[in-house]
C-alpha cells in the first residue's frame, strides 16, 4: 500500500516534468557520430543520464539533419528504425527495445529500485518483474567474436561455423541462422555450414531448425570469427511438426517452386508394401504427377520423366526403382534432406529441362555407434553408422534387400509361381573432417535387380555411382566444393524360352565429371556463387547376340557413343532491400559429340528415310562430330508484399544434350538414353513463373499459388511403328517436336498442431506438335495432341493426425485426371492381311484415378535406457479397393477387337512394418 500511494504521490509532483517538459534544443550538430558518443558528450554538457542496454546501441549511429534540432527529433530520427522507444523524465532519458515505456511502472522502478545502473536498464517491464531470470539467461551470455580489441567501426565482420545434432553431431541441413535487428539470414547447406554477414557490433542471433530447440546467442562481433552450434531435438509437444517447404522461406525464401519434405513426414506417409518412398512422397506434392499405380518416375509440370535430374550425393541415378517402379532406388534410412526443384532453378545445375530431385545421405554418426532397421513382408533393410575418429571422421552404411519370391510361390498361376524377382541396394559415406578450414567427403550407392518371367526370360539391371567431394574454406567470404563423380547405369536381358531363339542382350551408360563450385559473400545481404563442371558421357546403345550354340540369332553391335559436355556459371543473389531480393544467374554449357562413329548423310529438305541417305562419314577417335552451346539463363525475384505475404517471379533456360527412348509410357529398365548428335538435337526448355505466398496464425498454416508457362524445342516423338531397340538408323524412327506446358498449383498446408498436413490442386496441360511439310514426319495432321503424361487435373490430401507421442495416424487421399490413350476403331484386311486403324495419337483417355491409404505408427515405450527403440506401422493402401485403369490393352480375333482393362493394385493391401533403432 506505501508503495501504491507513493507512486500516485510523486505522478503528482512530477507530472509536469513527464509530460509537459521543454523539449531541449541540441545547438551541436552530431549527424553520424555513434550514440555512445553522442550520449558521452550530452551527459556532460547537459547534465542528463541516460539509461539502456550497451547491446541496442553498439552499432547506432545518429540522425540529425541539421543543427538546432530539439533532443526528441534526433532521438526519434536514430531509433525508430532500430524499434527502440525512448521517454523522458526531467534529466532521465529511458530507452526500450521491443517495448512500449508504463510510466507508472517506470517511476515505480526508479524510486523503488536502488540497483538502477546508467547504461544497464533496457525493457522496463522485464527489469521489475524477470530481473534476475533475464541475467541468468543465455541470451545474455555474451559470446566475443574476432579480436576484442576491435571497434565497433560500422563496417561489417563475419561469422561462419558449422551446425550440428547435439546427439550424433550429424550435419544439420537447412538451419535458419538469423539476427532481427538487421533482418539478415541464411541456412545451412548440405554440410551443415553457413556464412553469415554482420555490421561490428553485439547482437543477438536465433538459430532455429524444424524439429530443433531454438536457440539464441548473443555475441560481441569484434571482427571475422567461427561460431559452431549443436541443436537439440525437440521431444516435448504433441504438435508433430510436419514442413513441406522450409518454415520460414515460404514467404521470405527467395526460391520459387522449391520443395521439402522431412524425412519424418515421408515415413509417416502409407506406403504399398509398407516402404517409405522420397519418390512416392514427393508425388504427393503439387505439379508432380505419374502416369500410374506403380509407375517408374515422375512427371513435375507436363515434363516428361527423363526430363527429371535425379541425383545423390551430386552423382545421377538413370533408373531410380526396383521391381519395375514398386519400390524406389533408395534406402529411406540413409536420406538425410531432399530438395524439388520445379522453377527457378538456379544457375550451379545443368543437364535436364524439367526439374532438380537433389538427394543428400547422411553423414553418420560423429558421437557413438548406432544402427537403425526395419523388416516387413516383402523387405528388409539395415543402417549402421559411428564414429572412427570421434568428431573428426565417422561413416555409415546401408543395406536394404527383398525376399518376395516366398509370396510369388503361393500364387496358384503357373507362371508367376516360377517367376522370381529380388533387388538389393547399397549405401556408404566416410565423412572426414581435416581440419577446421577442410572437409572430405567420400559416398558411393549400388544397387542390382534380378527378376525373372516365368522362368524363361531374365532381366538384370544395377546402378553404380561413386563421388568424392572436397569443401574447402578459403576465407570467411569464399568457400570451395570440388567433387569428383562416376555414375553408371547397365541392363541385360536374356531369353531361353526356344533353344534355336536363345538370346542375351545389352546396354550400359557411364557418366564421369569434375566440378569445382565457390560461394562468394561481398558483403550483407549479398552472395555469389559461380563455377564450372566437364562430364564425359560413354555409351554402349546395345548388342545383341545368341545365349547358347544352339541359337540361330545373328549377333549384332551397335557403335559405341562418346560425349563431352562442359559449363560455366555465375550467380548473384542480393536483398537490395529486407522486401526485395534479386537473383540473376547465367550457365553456359558446351557440347560435343565425339568419334569413332559412324554418321550417316542425308540428303538436304528431305524426310530421314532409307531412300534419302547420300553416303556415310566415318570420325575416328576423338574427332568432333557435332557442337551445340549456348547460354542458359535464370533470374528470380521475390518482393514482400508485408511480413507474411510476398510474390515471387522467375525464368529459366535449361538445355538437355541426354535423351531417353522408350516405346512405354512408363520407365521400363530396358529404356536407353541417347546422346544428341548430327540429326538429334538437344531440347531447350523454357519456363515462366509466378506465385503467391500468405502465412497466418504465426507461421502455422502456409498458403501458395504458382503458375508457369513453359515452351520446349526439340522434344523427340516417335514415328508409327517405330523401332528404339537395336537400331543402327534410330534417327529414322524420330522426330523432333515441340511442346508447350502452362498450368496452376495451389496448396495449402498446416505445419503445426496435433493435426496437420496439407491440401493442393494441380492444374497442369502438357500439348505436342509435330508438324511438318512431309506427311510421314506429321502427328495428328500436325495439330497440338496431350502428351502421352498429360492430366489436367490433380487433387492431394495428405492428413496426420498425433494422439500422443506414441501413436499418430497418417491418411492420403489423390485423384487425378486419367491419362491419354489411342484407341483402335477399325480394322480392314490388305493382301489378307488384317491390320487396325487407329484413331488420333492421344484422342482418348484412361478413367480417373481416386486412391485412399491410410497408416498407423506406434512408438515403443519412451525410456531413454533400454538396448533398443523400436516402433510398429500399420498400413493400408488402396483402402476402397478402386479398380484404377493403368492401361487398356486390345486382342484381335477374327470377328472382333476386344479391349482389356489392366489394373495392378484391385483390392486393399495391407503391409505391416517394423522398425529398430540402436
Amino acid at each position: 500500500m506505501k508503495s501504491i500511494a507513493l507512486t500516485i504521490l510523486l505522478l503528482v509532483i512530477f507530472k509536469p516534468l513527464i509530460y509537459g517538459q521543454e523539449d531541449l534544443v541540441i545547438h551541436k550538430s552530431y549527424n553520424n557520430a555513434y550514440f555512445t558518443a553522442f550520449v558521452n558528450d550530452l551527459e556532460s554538457t547537459y547534465g542528463l543520464k541516460f539509461y539502456f542496454r550497451s547491446e541496442w546501441i553498439d552499432s547506432v549511429k545518429i540522425v540529425q539533419n541539421a543543427a538546432d534540432q530539439s533532443l526528441n527529433t534526433i532521438l526519434n530520427n536514430t531509433l525508430s528504425p532500430h524499434r527502440i522507444s525512448f521517454f523522458n523524465r526531467g534529466t532521465q532519458v529511458f530507452l526500450s527495445r521491443d517495448h512500449v515505456i508504463n510510466p507508472s511502472l517506470l517511476l515505480s522502478f526508479a524510486y523503488e529500485d536502488s540497483t538502477l545502473e546508467p547504461k544497464v536498464v533496457v525493457s522496463y517491464e522485464e527489469a521489475v518483474l524477470k530481473e534476475v531470470q533475464l541475467e541468468s539467461s543465455d541470451r545474455n551470455r555474451i559470446i566475443e567474436i574476432g579480436n576484442s580489441g576491435g571497434r565497433a567501426d560500422g563496417s561489417t565482420a563475419t561469422i561462419n561455423g558449422y551446425i550440428r545434432e547435439s546427439e550424433t553431431g550429424e550435419a544439420i541441413i537447412g538451419a535458419v541462422i538469423f539476427n532481427e535487428e538487421s533482418m539478415v539470414g541464411i541456412t545451412t547447406d548440405v554440410n551443415g555450414y553457413y556464412v553469415i554477414n554482420l555490421k561490428k557490433g553485439r547482437h543477438l542471433i536465433t538459430f532455429r531448425c524444424m524439429g530443433y530447440q531454438e536457440e539464441y546467442m548473443n555475441v560481441m562481433l569484434n571482427g571475422n570469427g567461427t561460431l559452431n552450434l549443436e541443436m537439440e531435438e525437440k521431444i516435448n509437444q504433441l504438435k508433430g511438426v510436419v514442413i513441406i517447404a522450409d518454415r520460414y522461406q515460404n514467404v521470405s525464401g527467395m526460391q520459387i517452386g522449391l520443395n521439402k519434405i522431412d524425412m519424418k513426414t515421408i515415413k509417416q506417409v502409407p506406403a504399398a508394401m509398407g516402404e517409405a518412398d522420397v519418390l512416392k512422397a514427393a508425388l504427393l506434392l503439387p505439379g508432380v504427377q505419374t502416369v500410374g499405380e506403380g509407375a517408374s518416375g515422375f512427371n513435375v509440370r507436363g515434363g516428361s520423366t527423363d526430363q527429371n535430374l535425379i541425383i545423390i550425393n551430386e552423382a545421377p541415378v538413370f533408373n531410380t526403382s526396383h521391381l519395375f517402379g514398386f519400390f524406389s532406388a533408395f534406402n529411406p534410412d540413409v536420406i538425410k534432406d531432399f530438395k524439388l526443384y520445379k522453377s527457378g532453378i538456379t544457375a550451379d545445375y545443368g543437364g535436364r529441362i524439367s526439374s532438380v530431385f537433389d538427394i543428400s545421405t547422411r553423414n553418420g554418426n560423429r558421437k557413438k555407434f548406432s544402427g537403425t532397421g526395419g523388416i516387413s513382408p516383402i523387405t528388409g533393410r539395415l543402417v549402421l553408422e559411428g564414429p572412427i575418429v570421434k568428431e573428426k571422421v565417422s561413416f555409415i552404411v546401408g543395406a536394404r534387400s527383398t525376399y518376395s519370391d516366398w509370396i510369388l510361390n503361393q500364387i496358384d498361376d503357373p507362371a508367376i509361381r516360377n517367376s522370381s524377382a529380388s533387388f538389393y541396394d547399397l549405401n556408404g559415406k566416410v565423412s572426414f573432417d581435416i581440419n577446421r578450414n577442410n572437409n572430405l567427403n567420400i559416398s558411393a550407392y549400388a544397387s542390382r535387380d534380378n527378376f525373372s518371367l516365368n522362368s524363361d526370360t531374365t532381366y538384370e539391371y544395377a546402378n553404380f555411382n561413386i563421388v568424392v567431394a572436397w569443401k574447402h574454406i578459403f576465407n570467411q567470404k569464399l568457400i570451395g566444393n570440388f567433387s569428383g563423380i562416376i555414375s553408371s547405369y547397365d541392363y541385360n536381358v536374356s531369353s531361353e524360352s526356344l533353344d534355336l531363339q536363345a538370346f542375351k542382350m545389352n546396354y550400359g551408360i557411364r557418366h564421369n565429371e569434375v566440378k569445382a563450385d565457390f560461394t562468394y559473400f561481398p558483403k550483407q545481404d549479398h552472395k555469389m556463387d559461380f563455377g564450372a563442371s566437364v562430364i564425359n558421357y560413354r555409351l554402349r546403345p546395345g548388342a545383341y547376340g545368341p545365349l547358347n550354340e544352339e541359337s540361330l540369332v545373328e549377333p549384332l553391335k551397335l557403335e559405341d557413343e562418346n560425349a563431352i559436355e562442359s559449363a560455366i556459371y555465375v550467380s548473384d543473389e542480393y536483398n537490395i532491400t529486407p522486401d526485395l531480393s534479386l537473383y540473376g544467374g547465367v550457365r553456359f554449357s558446351f557440347y560435343t559429340f565425339l568419334g569413332p562413329k559412324t554418321v550417316y548423310n542425308y540428303y538436304d529438305d528431305v524426310p530421314l528415310d532409307p531412300v534419302t541417305v547420300r553416303d556415310t562419314s566415318y570420325y575416328g577417335s576423338g574427332e568432333g562430330i557435332q557442337s551445340y552451346s549456348g547460354p542458359e539463363f535464370r533470374f528470380s525475384v521475390r518482393y514482400k508484399l508485408s511480413g507474411s505475404s510476398s510474390v515471387k517471379l522467375s525464368y529459366n533456360r535449361m538445355k538437355q544434350y541426354l535423351n531417353m527412348l522408350s516405346n512405354t509410357t512408363a520407365v521400363s529398365p530396358t529404356d536407353t538414353w541417347k546422346l544428341s548428335d548430327s540429326h538429334i538435337r538437344p531440347q531447350i526448355g523454357d519456363q515462366y513463373a509466378i506465385g503467391f505466398y500468405k502465412d497466418f496464425r504465426k507461421q502455422s498454416v502456409e498458403t501458395s499459388v504458382e503458375l508457369y508457362y513453359k515452351k520446349i524445342k526439340d522434344i523427340i516423338e516417335y514415328k508409327g511403328g517405330a523401332m528404339l531397340v537395336m537400331n543402327e538408323v534410330i534417327e529414322q524412327d524420330l522426330l523432333n517436336a515441340k511442346g508447350k506446358a502452362y498450368g496452376a498449383e495451389f496448396m495449402v498446408k498446416r505445419t503445426a498442431g496435433k493435426l496437420n498436413g496439407w491440401i493442393s490442386y494441380t492444374y497442369s496441360r502438357i500439348l505436342i506438335q509435330a508438324d511438318s511439310e512431309y506427311p510421314v514426319e506429321r502427328i495428328n495432321n500436325g495439330d497440338w495432341y496431350p502428351a502421352n503424361h498429360d492430366k489436367p487435373h490433380d487433387i492431394t490430401l495428405v492428413s496426420n493426425y498425433k494422439f500422443s507421442r506414441r501413436l499418430s495416424i497418417s491418411s492420403t487421399v489423390t485423384y487425378s485426371t486419367g491419362r491419354p490413350i489411342t484407341y483402335p476403331v477399325s480394322k480392314y484386311n490388305i493382301r489378307n492381311m488384317t491390320l487396325l486403324h487407329y484413331t488420333y495419337r492421344n484422342e482418348y483417355r484412361v478413367p480417373d484415378y481416386f486412391r485412399w491409404d491410410i497408416s498407423a505408427n506406434v512408438e515403443g515405450n519412451l525410456r531413454s535406457k533400454k538396448l533398443a527403440h523400436s516402433s510398429w506401422s500399420f498400413s493400408v493402401y488402396n483402402v476402397t479397393g478402386r479398380d484404377n485403369v493403368y492401361s487398356i490393352y486390345f486382342v484381335s480375333t477374327e470377328k472382333k477387337v476386344t479391349g482389356y482393362k489392366l489394373s495392378i493394385f484391385t483390392q486393399p493391401i495391407f503391409t505391416i512394418t517394423y522398425n529398430f533403432k540402436f
